[in-house]
């Protein structure tokens, strides 16, 4: 019975391996750097047109993401945001904008379900975990932050 046990294992993962889909992992790396690195582009180029309006540096920033946020949304509405994401992969995760892009599919997805029990229960399926885990982690930091700041460890 082990041997049978064996040889079902062994052929398993013949055919895994067979199936399996090849990716070329350097040349993803590759684009989701380029990619990624086009998207920091044009935050910057945004920040720079921002800032030639007479926006202090500070607030331009904060101007800077709001404009980010919406155009990755915008590009997710309009279908162009994943097909970049189709061909990046991670590079148009991790800038802002994929923010925007996980925060609007599913609300795209679901809406046929009604913006109570679909748009507004779905929409942070992917984002949720984010928002908390970033929220905690920033709430503790900021704690440690105060603690070393008030016995002048830091200043």
């Amino acid at each position: 019975m082990a041997i049978q046990e064996e040889d079902i294992k062994r052929k398993f993962k013949e055919i895994s391996k067979m199936e399996h889909p090849k990716t070329n992992t350097f040349k993803n790396c590759i684009y989701a750097f380029i990619i990624g690195g086009l998207i920091c582009d044009v935050g910057q180029l945004v920040n720079n047109i921002v800032i030639s309006l007479g926006v202090e540096k500070i607030e331009a920033a904060s101007w800077t993401s709001i404009i980010m946020v919406f155009l990755g949304a915008l590009l997710t509405g309009i279908g162009v945001y994943d097909k970049i994401a189709n061909f990046a992969g991670a590079g148009t995760v991790v800038p802002i904008t994929g923010f925007a892009n996980s925060i609007v599919s599913p609300a795209i997805e679901f809406k046929k379900e009604g913006f109570i029990f679909g748009v507004g229960a779905k929409m942070f399926t992917i984002a949720g975990p984010v928002l908390v885990y970033g929220i905690s982690s920033s709430f503790i930091v900021g704690i440690i932050y105060y603690i070393l700041f008030s016995l002048n460890v830091i200043k």
